[in-house]
């Protein structure tokens, strides 16, 4: 049985409202209104916030929420809802919630039966997957990787399989580690990066992950990153074929990492399945 719960209207209202990723441009007017309106804005980084406010003339009182005081500031938030007031939630940029703080107050304000609504608008993941040419009908966004190295294998190891446009943000000084993760754990696959999305050195850069393993050069390691990259494809050889097509270069004079790259590039199958097949065969165990 669905049970249908009314939101308790002589309390406040919490929004959660979406701010511009990069061009101050790109915000609602139904935003700005809404930003005017109440009582007090939640938001990252009052100084970041404040451009903006200031650029569209909002007066508002302001009072951090970020990932570090998000436990503390809650309770705080859900009282100050309760005396019937209304907030507005924003980050530095983009959608709260989306690889930013806004779950744990949007949580616990539902759990209050306290007004929660929602506003549309700028996120940096739907511009770079239309931007890219990729299959749009299917995708999966994961943020931003996890910096544990196990929990990072383990993800990508689990959507290797995933034939649907897959979706990450990056930091700059992470971004070549995640590449050549990528590269390791997806095979060879055609990548798209978006750059600085809305802002003045907007760039795209349209290649595949093994050459920009290889030529990192090629990208200014600066600013914000959205990588999409294009889902498993069907693979031309059965796993017997491949293990036949690794047999017959065994005796060669390859390092088991550049054989196993250069298989993973003729056959499709990652390169960390063909390095633990590899293994396996140099270790006389029947597979």
């Amino acid at each position: 049985m669905t049970v249908f719960f009314l939101k308790n209207m002589e309390n406040g209202k919490l929004y959660v409202v979406p701010t511009p990723i990069g061009n101050l441009s790109d915000i609602t007017y139904r935003a700005v209104e809404i930003l005017k309106k109440v009582s007090l804005i939640a938001c990252e980084d009052t100084r970041t916030s404040g451009k903006l406010l200031q650029h569209y003339e909002i007066k508002n009182k302001l009072l951090s929420y970020h990932k570090f005081n998000e436990k503390s500031r809650v309770q705080q938030l859900i009282e100050f809802l309760k005396t019937g007031k209304q907030i507005a939630l924003i980050t530095d940029a983009g959608t709260p919630g989306i690889s930013d703080p806004a779950a744990l107050i949007v949580t616990n304000a539902i759990r209050e039966n306290l007004a929660v609504e929602v506003l549309p608008g700028a996120t940096a993941l739907i511009p770079a997957l239309i931007g890219s040419g990729f299959s749009a009908d299917r995708f999966s966004f994961f943020g931003f990787l996890p910096e544990k190295s196990l929990e990072c294998d383990n993800l990508l190891s689990r959507i290797a399989e995933e034939e649907a446009t897959l979706i990450f943000y990056e930091a700059p000084h992470r971004l070549l580690q995640t590449l050549n993760l990528l590269l390791e754990k997806f095979g060879n696959r055609r990548i798209v990066i978006a750059r600085e999305l809305s802002k003045l050195y907007e760039t795209w850069y349209r290649s595949d992950l093994l050459t920009l393993v290889q030529k990192p050069e090629l990208i200014k390691m600066k600013g914000e990153f959205v990588l999409v990259i294009e889902g498993k494809k069907n693979i031309l050889i059965d796993e017997s074929e491949l293990i036949g097509m690794i047999k017959a270069k065994l005796d060669q004079n390859i390092s088991t990492r550049d054989l196993a790259m250069g298989i993973s590039l003729q056959s499709g199958y990652s390169k960390s399945h063909i390095y633990d097949l590899i293994l396996k065969l140099k270790n006389g165990e029947n597979i």
